[in-house]
């Protein structure tokens, strides 16, 4: 038993996942068997990559060294020269003793002999970035770093498809800003209106359910859903649900979260085909799990007219506090088009809104309006993400650029960490005794546990159906909390069933997944014990 009453318990589950799971961590931290807390209950990795961490401190004394050129009274230093500044840089660096300095020096090179870049452009923008002395400028993407982060996605998820020189980035605070501003911005441009239908694919990240039901937007959810009995792989069926011209928008996580599957082949020709007949369907596409499956293949790549591209680093990189993401857009899109077709009266409204911030707002593309939508209008002059974030996310797409192997498909570090959350997995579900699913389509950075489904295989159906039918269905995580020192969260906050908990294989330690498997089923085991003397006493 836990300390919660059954109304309790239902005051619970009207909060969201995320908040029900940060009730949990006190209970857990002072749980009752006095195990070690574990918190799988957050997608936060437990690693981190360190090259480019070592760079960018290193671009940092290097730029504090060389703004003494210019101004040098002890506490204060002045401004960078551009001219010259990749020769001093490669003077002050120092890459036969320093791992991060030889990254440097090819990265550069990488830059010009590659990329096409100038090198004093490139360094400039790096060591006046990450000292962080001027507004971003442009605002909506630093002028290499566009080239840089182009070039990164191309080779991660594009699969041959070659969209880095027709594709306009804006990078965000991490994917969670992109999404806030990609509903700000549909919002005010009239794309999408009260009472408007947007396709959703579930289960999914928790607040990509409850943002369209905020009183701001107020929006007509049509469900996508793929099901434990399909692997999870979702039937190409509910996307012909997106053929429907009364949808207006699809919001999808691919790779998925918590289900963790990529659309395969039949789902992404499925999703072309849905284009063909609803053409001015707008798709926004999560895609920060893809490194985590080989061959990866974005939606963007597929139908990039249809598709606003949001990636973020915090995943693959270990760097969730750095809030690093990007929004990418075709040059010719379904967003700018809609916005073409609007009404006189609408397009005046448009105008007039924009009209402080350029001199033909007719022709705002609908990313650059994004930009001056993040900042209320009228901060659109100090907008874009800061310049140590931008030039981070360089130095991590760098990285991955110059460590790639066998014709750019496979990274050391990215397949380090696809064994590790692997690995992962395979404890978990070994310790549980839980099916598995092995395909190259799952990233295994999530699990999603069907408790019910696990009390049957254990116990049979009648005990499944008592834990169904007598308890609501946070109960088993208060009680795997508050008695054995472990949070997960609940599926249901994601569109799963009720019974199916969400585990992360990705922050804590690999020897602690066995024993999370094994704290479930001895929760499971206090149940049946109970069902066992209720039984006893008919």
């Amino acid at each position: 038993m836990n300390n919660f009453s059954n109304q309790d318990e239902k005051e619970l589950e009207k909060l969201g996942a995320f908040e029900i799971s940060r009730k949990m961590l006190a209970l857990a931290q002072k749980n009752e068997q006095s195990n070690i807390f574990l918190n799988a209950g957050r997608g936060n990795p437990n690693w981190i990559q360190t090259i480019s961490r070592l760079a960018f401190a290193r671009l940092v004394q290097f730029g504090v060294y060389d703004s003494k050129q210019t101004i040098d009274n002890g506490i204060m230093a002045g401004y960078m020269p551009t001219e010259g500044i990749r020769e001093r840089l490669f003077a002050f660096l120092d890459p036969d003793k320093n791992e991060e300095d030889q990254f440097l020096v090819d990265a550069v090179n990488y830059c010009h002999d590659t990329l096409k870049l100038d090198r004093d452009d490139v360094v400039a923008e790096w060591v006046n970035g990450v000292i962080g002395n001027d507004y971003p400028v442009p605002d909506r993407c630093l002028k290499n770093t566009q080239v840089i982060i182009n070039h990164y996605l191309q080779g991660l998820s594009y699969e041959g498809v070659d969209l880095e020189n027709e594709t306009q980035l804006f990078p965000t605070e991490g994917a969670t800003a992109a999404i806030v501003y990609a509903f700000h911005s549909l919002s005010e441009n009239h794309l999408l209106n009260k009472g408007d239908k947007i396709a959703i694919n579930t289960p999914i990240f928790t607040p990509y359910l409850r943002i369209p039901e905020l009183n701001d937007y107020d929006l007509v959810e049509v469900d996508l859903h793929s099901y434990e009995k399909n692997n999870w792989e979702i039937n190409p069926k509910e996307i012909e649900k997106l053929a429907d011209p009364s949808v207006k928008a699809f919001i999808v996580v691919n790779p998925t979260n918590p289900t963790s599957k990529e659309f395969d082949e039949t789902a992404l020709t499925a999703i072309k085909q849905a284009t063909t007949k609803n053409p001015d369907l707008m798709i926004i596409s999560d895609e920060v799990y893809g490194a985590f499956v080989p061959h990866f293949k974005s939606i963007y790549s597929v139908v990039p007219y249809n598709t606003m591209l949001v990636y973020s680093y915090s995943k693959l990189y270990g760097c969730t506090g750095w809030r690093l993401g990007v929004i990418g857009l075709n040059d010719e899109n379904v967003f700018d088009h809609n916005i073409s077709k609007l009404d006189a009266a609408d397009k005046a409204e448009l105008n007039k809104r924009y009209g402080s911030n350029v001199l033909d707002p007719a022709k705002m593309k609908f990313i650059d309006r994004l930009v001056a939508d993040s900042r209320s209008i009228g901060l659109y002059h100090t907008a874009g993400l800061s310049t140590p974030q931008q030039i981070m996310e360089s130095l991590f797409s760098l990285r991955h650029m110059l460590t790639t192997t066998n014709g750019g498909t496979s990274d050391p570090y990215i397949e380090i960490a696809r064994k590790l959350v692997d690995k992962r997995y395979q404890d978990l579900h070994k310790a549980m005794g839980a099916p598995e699913d092995n395909t190259d389509t799952n990233t295994h950075y999530y699990s999603l546990i069907d408790v019910y489904r696990l009390a049957e295989k254990t116990y049979g159906k009648e005990f499944r159906d008592y834990l169904a039918d007598d308890f609501q269905q946070v109960d088993f995580l208060l009680r795997l909390a508050e008695k054995n020192g472990v949070v997960l969260v609940d599926g249901v906050g994601f569109g799963a069933k009720p019974g199916e908990l969400r585990v992360s294989q990705a922050n804590l330690p690999t020897n602690d997944y066995a024993v999370i498997g094994k704290q479930v089923l001895d929760v499971l085991k206090d149940y049946y014990k109970e069902f066992e003397d209720k039984n006893s006493k008919k």
